[in-house]
């Protein structure tokens, strides 16, 4: 079931809303069993027969996490146990995600003569994998403080973060679940949670899907494209791409709101990033914290403890030097965004996306330790144009690596890649050959006609670098686990009257008049 359906907006969603605050005034383990139940359901709609694989990881998690925690004073059994649980959660994901492509790229090196066909993914495996062994390294850890199963299961299968997140820690969510209050009807939480909805609905269906035909005829036909319609290809998918996730990530927070639950932000204007180390505390900001967490900081700690143990020098002096850069910044950086690329899809191209991120912010801390750190803390502060051209090149950069992210393979990516230097030339635009003789008003439809992938680009990257985002617009009403940011004027301000109330219905009605068709969020194939 898609968020951007009639069937979710006018009958799942209002019915689940109505039965559960329904529910919460008698018994609140009713109300919490009913958001589990409609939230299988939910995951269910669109194959049923995953219902049984989600429910299933479940149980096994939720066992294992168990054994985890009664068996704290026995370290080596407890860490075989986390390994056996996370190496299962591992084998699974690597079963429906990279096996078939595996075999089959073992096939084509001759090294077998099996074939198979892309196998199924199920929706969200991604997602409810990660979020999962995530509980265990906590459990290992001894941070778990909340262990009910019923608190477990909606903080797994609460459906606006299911399919495509936001990746959830437990330490943020479960205690909300157990929380008697979040079970009570308030009208604050439909008012700013609708309003987060359908901001984030209006950005799916009429800007993202509307810049989607433009971004899939590029990437059809990579190597018939010339210098400017290559570079078009790359905007038009860097900006579906940008509003559809936005668009995805504000639905889930609006969602979560209506049901008296906050969610960690997860999106927050990352195209006006001025570093790609920026870039990525403001985009997918929850996988970051992920792979943070449970990637990078324990491979760099395992290379601190390496280097201590040899008197090398560690911390801010180590990374001073070449060597310790290199051991400390790089090492853990590529193994990081390596595993990132890959977890995006099983193609080499996702490889390639990963290890172009990783040289980037690789670059990115040189540049910090090297040449802004050795600079005076007065001569640190860029301005307005220098602040600009920082934000266009880290958006170029972007443009290049998410080429790979879009395109069918290294070489389709290559090949746009070959149109963006200019090896395949450069169009010319012969305005007059278009509006030759033509009147005015003739003249300037033609010209639009012509130009509407530029004009449409234009207005989309205008409101990704210049506008508030739905989080800036909501200000301190704002549900997201975040700090409060407001509009930078007043009349950007949400706030709960009547004006903002007409605003948003109308906004609903023109959405619900643009869903033409049911159009998967880009996410879901992760």
């Amino acid at each position: 079931m898609l968020f951007n359906s009639y069937l979710f907006l006018l009958i799942f969603l209002p019915v689940t809303l109505a039965v559960y605050y329904g529910a919460g005034r008698l018994n609140l383990r009713l109300a919490a069993l009913w958001l589990c139940l409609t939230s299988f359901v939910f995951y269910g709609w669109w194959n049923p027969q995953f219902v049984a694989l989600l429910a299933g990881s479940i149980a096994f998690n939720f066992v294992v996490s168990l054994l985890i925690l009664h068996t704290a004073a026995r370290p080596k059994l407890q860490g075989l146990i986390v390994g056996l649980g996370v190496g299962a959660d591992l084998a699974l994901l690597f079963h429906y995600k990279y096996f078939a492509t595996l075999l089959n790229f073992l096939t084509d090196l001759g090294m077998t003569s099996s074939t198979m066909d892309a196998i199924i993914l199920p929706l969200g495996i991604s997602f409810f994998t990660f979020t999962q062994i995530g509980y265990l390294l906590d459990c290992r850890a001894g941070v778990v403080k909340e262990r009910s199963l019923l608190s477990y299961v909606l903080f797994v299968t609460f459906f606006p973060h299911l399919i495509a997140g936001p990746i959830l820690h437990h330490k943020e969510m479960m205690p909300q679940f157990a929380q008697p209050e979040n079970y009570r009807f308030k009208a604050e939480n439909l008012s700013v949670g609708g309003m987060l909805f359908v901001i984030g609905l209006a950005k799916k269906v009429l800007l993202a899907d509307g810049i989607a035909p433009y971004a899939d005829a590029g990437f059809a036909a990579p190597g018939e494209l010339q210098f400017w319609a290559s570079w078009g290809a790359s905007l038009c998918y860097a900006l579906q791409l940008y509003f559809d996730f936005s668009g995805y990530s504000d639905m889930a927070l609006g969602l979560a709101k209506m049901f008296g639950i906050r969610f960690p932000l997860n999106f927050n204007s990352p195209y006006k990033a001025g570093s790609i180390i920026e870039f990525w505390a403001r985009w997918h900001m929850t996988l970051t914290r992920y792979l943070t967490a449970y990637l990078y900081y324990p491979v760099a700690m395992a290379i601190s403890k390496w280097r201590t143990d040899r008197n090398l020098p560690v911390g801010a002096q180590g990374v001073a030097t070449v060597g310790g850069f290199l051991a400390s910044i790089v090492t853990p950086t590529l193994f990081t965004m390596a595993l990132a690329g890959v977890w995006h899809g099983a193609g080499f191209q996702f490889l390639v996306f990963g290890l172009l991120h990783a040289m980037y912010l690789s670059v990115n801390h040189a540049w910090r330790i090297f040449v802004v750190g050795r600079k005076p803390a007065a001569a640190r502060n860029l301005g307005v144009v220098k602040r600009a051209a920082c934000v266009l090149l880290t958006f170029v950069a972007v443009l290049v690596a998410q080429a790979f992210f879009r395109a069918h393979g290294v070489g389709d990516a290559m090949l746009l890649m070959q149109g963006m230097i200019g090896l395949r030339g450069m169009e010319t635009l012969d305005l007059a050959t278009h509006v030759s003789g033509l009147a005015w008003g003739d003249a300037w439809r033609v010209l639009v006609g012509h130009h509407l992938q530029l004009i449409y680009a234009v207005v989309l990257l205008g409101i990704a670098w210049f506008a508030p985002n739905a989080h800036q617009i909501l200000g301190r009403y704002s549900p997201a686990l975040f700090k409060p940011q407001e509009a930078p004027t007043p009349w950007m301000r949400w706030r709960p009257n009547l004006a903002w109330l007409t605003v948003m219905l109308a906004l609903l009605f023109v959405c619900l008049v643009n869903l033409h068709k049911e159009t998967r969020f880009l996410y879901f194939q992760f």
